[in-house]
């Protein structure tokens, strides 16, 4: 090959692509055990994935421990910490508040630096489920749940936009139409009485 000056094939390598932080932080559950008497007190979040065409989409939701309501949701084909801070930053701008608790799991898309620093400067505290325990942030695991069985096949939707607009009209109906087990009536009703008691 030398003598015919030819070259074998190389692989091009793969851009390596991480949520994880250069420095991973480990947070405590805050959450266990600690009294919900107020909105925007705790928020939780987790992300799920499903497939849509043969791609996988990623969808992120936070939740307002007390009222049960979906803060915001965002939709993604990738699964990493710019999804999860952009979320944030919606669900801040809607409630033009921050929560005194962040609650998630353990995935390095939440505890990049790029959404637990922002958090943090402003006063809110960060806090984790332990390992392998999805219980811990059973909120947002009773509302995956839900969303699963309610929305049924993803692919019934012929294009991206249907299904989008599907989701979000879903999280509007969980929001201010479906009864909670738990409230017993929506979660946004259950919100509106106790501002009116406050």
């Amino acid at each position: 090959m030398k003598k015919y000056g030819l070259r074998p094939p190389r692989r091009r390598g793969r851009p390596q692509f991480s949520t994880r932080s250069v420095e991973h932080r480990k947070y405590p559950n805050l959450l266990k055990g600690l009294a919900i008497t107020r909105e925007n007190q705790a928020w939780c979040s987790d992300t799920r994935y499903f497939r849509f065409q043969g791609n996988k989409w990623y969808l992120v939701t936070i939740i307002d421990v007390f009222t049960r309501q979906v803060i915001d949701a965002a939709l993604g084909r990738h699964h990493n910490s710019d999804l999860v801070s952009k979320t944030i930053r919606t669900a801040i701008m809607k409630t033009h508040t921050v929560p005194f608790l962040f609650h998630s799991d353990q995935g390095t898309e939440f505890m990049a630096e790029a959404c637990t620093t922002p958090l943090e400067a402003l006063g809110t505290r960060i806090s984790a489920t332990d390992k392998a325990s999805p219980w811990q942030n059973g909120y947002q695991e009773s509302f995956f749940g839900r969303f699963k069985e309610e929305m049924g096949d993803m692919n019934r939707f012929e294009t991206p936009a249907e299904l989008i607009e599907a989701i979000y009209h879903y999280i509007h109906y969980y929001n201010a139409e479906r009864i909670h087990t738990i409230l017993k009536m929506p979660p946004s009703v259950y919100a509106e009485q106790f501002l009116k008691k406050s």
